[in-house]
């Protein structure tokens, strides 16, 4: 049974990472600390497991645990590494963005490999220390792999995606609340958002010669969970041999799914698949990508990678179903 320790417990990726490790059959959750919730039961922050645990937050760690999930803030693990050592044998998984990047991969002897499934599975399965992806990083990298290792991104690409509130985190914010979500939409971050750079770095591993700019505008939607990614850029292939492609580089891949039909978000809302829609207009290739911020684009995603990590099959544990309504 792999031991789990789970870093950050009171926001949404720790309270997904409970909700799936409770039906893994081969994890099992050792301890959730929380310096804020310290003794007071896991059901008073995470109100959707009333009933199917009786752990407690703690402030103190377990060491010897076999694997642990950071669920900090963004910028904070590498304190919280700094301060608390773990087992030589513990595999660490962060879920910030503090080892996304090839400049911050290595950091006091641990080598954080990119935890993109679909792109590093090998050296994922030899690693102790996965930087798991961003949640915009993951619908838009997935949508423009099976392209970068054909040579094909040769022109500007157009990436319109938009979340939900969960993907702002747990604390209340000016643009988080639901005075200000509900029947509403926002830009942020135009051309600047900080996944860009993951983003970048993972399209040039599969094309080597990528240089073209990634115009990117985050939108805040008005519903709780979900990433809906647009992408368009030229390609002179015809639709159905670029249909191939993704068929292809995804056909071993137990959750990306590849269709020409149109999709929405309620196929993926909690569950760990990503699902890609193609289609040709004229010059242009329109790519529609989707996936649940919290599971493929966090949590689920993490526990994807601790299966590769301890030899199981990559969806063991991540069965999970969506609803129609």
């Amino acid at each position: 049974m792999i031991k789990v320790g789970i870093i950050g417990g009171s926001g949404y990726t720790a309270g997904e990472l409970l909700r799936i490790i409770q039906n893994h059959p081969n994890a099992q959750v050792d301890f959730v600390y929380s310096t804020t919730n310290a003794g007071k039961p896991i059901t008073t922050v995470h109100q959707d497991l009333f009933g199917e645990t009786d752990l407690v937050f703690t402030d103190t760690i377990n060491p010897e645990v076999n694997v642990v999930f950071l669920c900090l803030g963004h910028g904070q693990s590498i304190d919280f590494l700094s301060q608390n050592a773990f087992a030589s044998h513990t595999r660490i998984i962060d879920l910030g963005n503090d080892f996304r990047l090839n400049k911050d991969a290595v950091w006091q002897h641990k080598n954080f490999v990119y935890g993109l499934p679909e792109l590093n599975k090998a050296k994922i399965k030899n690693a102790q220390f996965v930087a798991n992806p961003g949640c915009f990083a993951t619908a838009i990298q997935l949508a423009l792999l099976p392209l970068a290792i054909h040579n094909t991104l040769q022109n500007e690409l157009h990436i319109n995606a938009t979340t939900g509130s969960t993907g702002a985190g747990v604390k209340p914010s000016a643009t988080g609340h639901h005075s200000y979500r509900n029947n509403n939409m926002s830009h942020y971050k135009a051309f600047n958002h900080q996944h860009i750079g993951e983003i970048t770095e993972s399209l040039q591993k599969a094309q080597s010669t990528f240089n073209q700019p990634l115009l990117f505008i985050p939108n805040r939607g008005d519903f709780t969970r979900g990433i809906f990614a647009t992408l368009y850029t030229k390609v002179n292939q015809d639709l159905d041999t670029i249909l191939k492609w993704y068929q292809d580089y995804y056909k071993n891949e137990p959750f990306t799914h590849v269709t020409t039909e149109p999709i929405h978000l309620k196929q993926v809302v909690q569950t760990n698949k990503c699902i890609i829609s193609l289609e040709k207009h004229g010059d242009y290739l329109l790519i529609t990508s989707i996936i649940d911020n919290l599971v493929k684009g966090a949590s689920g995603q993490a526990i994807q990678n601790m299966n590769l990590m301890f030899g199981l099959p990559e969806n063991t544990g991540l069965n999970l179903k969506s609803g129609n309504f």
